[in-house]
């Protein structure tokens, strides 16, 4: 993400999100729990933007993404956009749907690692927020729902049908966004949906200590590793290890490369610039 802004001045308040930052750690809440989180479409529309500023300033290096209340986020509002929807023509709705997949796209592309906080509900739009981001660090009561079918639309909603397949296999990702049936926590983490599972309310706790640790960590580092794991996911092996090959030969001519080597020798912890 280049970080080259035009006239506009960065956002001081989003009006759908709780948005704090602290020493490279941005969270991001989703912040109607009175329904769930439930995404309405400025929710959709804030959370592309705000990733998108987050994306070009330099000061962040990771994110959390959590919910407010009882649980993750319950999808897309029933009344303000599943109702909404029902009056639109096709050009709107591709707008709509254009939209939402930008916010994964978002998530996926930008130059920090995300990681989901997910407590109760992560169902429908929620879910994929949820598999969009690098981590998704769960207490017990967490359950998945990929609702799509469930309301007569493709259980490829969203980048879902793309992304759900290469976290969990052809298999499992058939069943869930075929049938639109819950997954529980535990079974979430067998079949790799969840990457940490913690004691019932520590999942928010567990995603702020991890995210410390990326902030803390080689910035750049993390930022190609994420970048190189998305873009080499269609790439055959001749081309995905000239990528890696390109990637390293300039990360080896960095300041953090050369950081390590400095801290190796004088028995230090290296002080990692993100350079």
């Amino acid at each position: 993400m280049s970080p080259f802004t035009g006239s506009a001045a960065r956002t001081p308040d989003w009006r759908h999100l709780r948005v704090k930052l602290d020493d490279g750690v941005a969270t991001v809440t989703l912040a109607r729990p009175e329904k769930l989180n439930a995404l309405t479409f400025g929710a959709y529309a804030d959370l592309r933007d705000l990733l998108a500023e987050l994306s070009r300033e330099r000061a962040v290096r990771a994110l959390v993404l959590a919910g407010e209340g009882r649980g993750f986020c319950s999808g897309g509002d029933v009344d303000e956009i599943i109702g909404a929807t029902l009056s639109m023509d096709t050009a709107e709705l591709l707008d709509f749907n254009r939209m939402t997949g930008q916010v994964v796209r978002a998530v996926r592309e930008c130059p920090f690692p995300v990681i989901a906080a997910v407590h109760g509900v992560a169902a429908g739009a929620g879910a994929v927020l949820a598999l969009a981001a690098d981590f998704r660090v769960a207490d017990p009561s967490a359950r998945f729902a990929f609702l799509f079918t469930r309301v007569g639309l493709s259980g490829g909603d969203m980048g879902a049908a793309y992304l759900l397949p290469r976290v969990v296999g052809l298999g499992h990702a058939t069943r869930l966004l075929m049938l639109g049936e819950p997954v529980r926590a535990s079974e979430a983490e067998r079949i790799g949906l969840i990457s940490q599972l913690t004691d019932e309310g520590h999942a928010d706790e567990a995603a702020q200590i991890l995210a410390r640790r990326l902030a803390d960590g080689p910035a750049l580092a993390h930022a190609q590793t994420k970048a190189l794991l998305t873009a080499e996911l269609d790439m055959p092996l001749a081309a995905s290890v000239e990528m890696d090959a390109a990637t390293q030969a300039l990360l080896m001519n960095g300041e953090d490369y050369a950081e390590f080597h400095a801290a190796f020798t004088e028995k230090r912890p290296p002080k990692w610039r993100g350079r």
